[in-house]
């Protein structure tokens, strides 16, 4: 039978705990949300929604094209304009999607004979840009600027070292500075996913190239995601121009992909802007992050400390992971559930994400659901 092996597949994942399920939700929903990526609460700002109706009624509903053919409007260069300023870097190039910034990023910068030194942390995207790229990977140690260095001492030829510099499991914050120092000492690149540092870490939320003191690196990139601080959707690369242009005639995912909506260009420029007026909106969202960690450790807890605004806490199995947050759903808070294969340790949390606009008194009524459903 066709596909025979899917069933087989269903029920592995079951009997681990494992299945995934969709579940959508109203535009209003009662629940207090500790499980979106809306760092700066943003996503529903006025500014943020006008700006993407603004961009649909000047634009229209899609932008009709590759980036190459008609994809390009005025729009994304002015975005790609304002996100290089505020960043530090000299050029940027929009995407449909973070996670297609990030393909492109390791796919066009690692040619044939040139080796990839990936963190044993990096998010998804990043994992699969190095198996899609034609040099050779090879994972470093979690956070370890002296497991880069050994693997780039051993390789003659070009090179780069990818990381997060936040990882989405714990939070925790990449070795930006030891990093770059490996890399220059064996004149390798470093690309970065700053997906979320963005919005959270920096001068004015600049993001953590910019406060390591690497933002407009001629041996730095970066990729960004518009979908969490600034509320929108999409994805950007910055560097120097050189590598910019270079992505454009050398990026599948650039090429070859339809630009993205005008809409989402529209709200993201909006949010950018707002953030440059309200820089506060950044240090608010750590702070949050922190009180969620000391209230949750207080409170007998195993929360990880919080580098930005993702706070993790642990669960006994994925089963009781699972349970956890829908018992957390029923107390009306919602809040992630990450899981085998999705943590590289393997194990099961709770990811709690850190909102600037969250009251005290939203805070506290967190912190008790989760105390009082934990398993």
């Amino acid at each position: 039978m066709a596909f025979g092996w899917i069933d087989e597949q269903a029920e592995l994942r079951r009997r681990a705990g494992l299945v995934r399920t969709l579940r959508p939700r109203a535009a209003e929903s009662p629940l207090l949300d500790l499980a979106s990526n809306d760092y700066l609460g943003l996503a529903r700002h006025p500014e943020v929604t006008e700006g993407a109706v603004r961009a649909a009624r000047t634009w229209g509903g899609g932008s009709t094209g590759s980036r190459l053919v008609t994809g390009s409007t005025e729009l994304h260069a002015e975005v790609e304009g304002e996100l290089a300023d505020f960043c530090g870097f000299e050029a940027a190039l929009v995407f449909s999607s973070g996670y297609a910034a990030n393909l492109a990023a390791v796919t066009a910068l690692a040619p044939h004979g040139s080796l990839i030194v990936s963190d044993a942390g990096n998010h998804a995207s990043l994992i699969d840009g190095c198996r899609l790229a034609r040099g050779t990977t090879q994972v470093a140690a979690h956070a370890d600027p002296d497991a880069v260095r050994k693997a780039l001492g051993g390789h003659e030829g070009p090179a780069v070292a990818v990381s997060d510099t936040v990882f989405s499991v714990d939070g925790d914050a990449a070795p930006l500075t030891g990093l770059a120092e490996a890399c220059r000492e064996h004149g390798a690149g470093l690309v970065l996913d700053d997906a979320h540092g963005l919005g959270v870490l920096g001068d004015g939320g600049r993001g953590a190239p910019h406060a390591a003191g690497l933002a407009g690196a001629d041996d730095v990139v970066v990729t960004v995601t518009l979908s969490k601080s600034l509320g929108g959707q999409g994805g950007a690369v910055l560097g120097p121009s050189r590598v910019i242009g270079h992505l454009v005639n050398a990026a599948r995912t650039f090429i070859f992909d339809t630009g993205l909506a005008p809409a989402a260009a529209g709200a993201a420029l909006a949010a950018l802007r707002l953030l440059r007026r309200e820089p506060a909106r950044a240090a608010r969202a750590g702070e949050v992050a922190r009180e969620l960690h000391t209230r949750l450790t207080a409170a007998g807890l195993e929360a990880v400390r919080p580098d930005a605004a993702v706070v993790s806490v642990r669960a006994p199995s994925p089963e009781q992971a699972v349970r956890w947050a829908a018992d957390c759903r029923a107390a009306g808070l919602s809040v992630g559930c990450f899981r085998p294969p999705s943590v590289p340790d393997g194990v099961s949390r709770l990811r709690l994400t850190a909102r600037a606009d969250l009251s005290g008194a939203e805070i506290e009524r967190a912190v008790r659901v989760i105390g009082e459903t934990r398993p």
